[in-house]
């Protein structure tokens, strides 16, 4: 049987980070090492698939930009789009990997599997755990059962959704997961097995493009705290946020000094949506006066996804219904 070829897009990340010595697993230098010494440390990959690829950025992720995210949307569609092409898998930092993996959810209009993947420990360390990602993020790529499951990330022998993975520690290994749906499958062995698939719209779905934007409509992110009095609201808006998203308390709830700057954002015309600063959990309606206020609820968005569709949504509209919409099918 033909090799699938799969092509990696590199960004950077602890994946490629470098550090004074085998046993330091922190303080390194992020991005240090490019695409090709990834690929020549891995050359088991060339077993599994036909593999090549190309620099997109070598930053740490904590700097991940929205020039980055347009890049990598137009390259992957561009690439996907060949007949010869079988998959992608994005080498990237872990901080904002979930981020970068929801935004492509709803940008790349390909069935073809799209895989993230990284470290947790920096390639120079003796117990590097980027290899095996690696290796196991080309075997999902190149997996047949993976066409048609929208963007993916594998890390530590899972797979998650792109729209449902979320990282859980600070340094761990096993720091991705799913809280609320679990994950879609594991990599045993170097086999992939799926179990479930997602059901809300993505990829091919998806009504957000991308193509020959310059930038995305401003958006914060704001975290309720007791004694939250609501000045960053005011900032926000001063600043010339279109949307916030407020991470509130449990089901979204939101101190009332705060509601009431929030309402009078809405009043001119700033998007808002209630998302939780809880673990896992849905956000559904609460309080009547939220809803006559016009905030929208985030369903199982964490903030930080949140705020991507939200960035997206604007692109296309400003009427909160169709937005609210968005929210109950993406």
């Amino acid at each position: 049987m033909d090799k699938k070829r799969i092509y990696i897009l590199a960004t950077g990340g602890t994946i490629a980070g470098s550090a004074a010595s085998e046993t330091a697993t922190t303080g390194y230098r992020a991005g240090a090492i490019g695409i090709e010494e990834l690929l020549q440390a891995v050359p088991e990959l060339q077993d599994f698939a036909e593999v090549q690829g190309e620099q997109i950025a070598a930053i740490d992720s904590k700097d991940m930009t929205t020039d980055v995210w347009l890049r990598l949307a137009e390259r992957c569609e561009e690439l996907l789009a060949k007949d010869d092409m079988d998959g992608i898998v994005i080498t990237h930092g872990t901080d904002t990997m979930e981020e970068t993996g929801y935004f492509l959810q709803l940008t790349v209009h390909s069935d073809k599997p799209v895989v993230l993947t990284g470290a947790m420990r920096p390639a120079t360390a003796v117990s590097a755990d980027g290899p095996m990602n690696l290796l196991q993020a080309v075997r999902v790529a190149a997996c047949g059962e993976a066409r048609g499951k929208g963007v993916l990330v594998v890390m530590n022998g899972t797979i998650e959704s792109a729209r449902e993975a979320v990282k859980t520690h600070t340094t761990s290994l096993d720091t991705f997961a799913s809280p609320e749906m679990g994950s879609l499958g594991t990599v045993q062995d170097g086999e992939p097995v799926f179990y479930r698939q997602p059901l809300r719209r993505h990829t091919r779905e998806s009504q957000f493009s991308v193509q020959g934007l310059a930038k995305l409509p401003r958006a914060a992110i704001l975290y309720a705290h007791a004694d939250d009095d609501g000045f960053l609201v005011k900032a926000a808006v001063e600043n010339g946020a279109k949307g916030i998203v407020y991470a509130g308390m449990g089901n979204g709830s939101i101190p009332a000094r705060v509601e009431k700057e929030l309402a009078e954002a809405a009043r001119k015309d700033v998007i808002v949506v209630r998302s939780t600063r809880s673990a896992a959990g849905r956000v559904t309606k609460a309080e009547a006066s939220y809803e006559e206020n016009g905030f929208i609820a985030s369903d199982t968005l964490n903030p930080q996804k949140a705020r991507v569709l939200l960035q997206l949504a604007l692109l296309r509209t400003t009427d909160k219904d169709e937005i609210r919409k968005f929210y109950s099918i993406y």
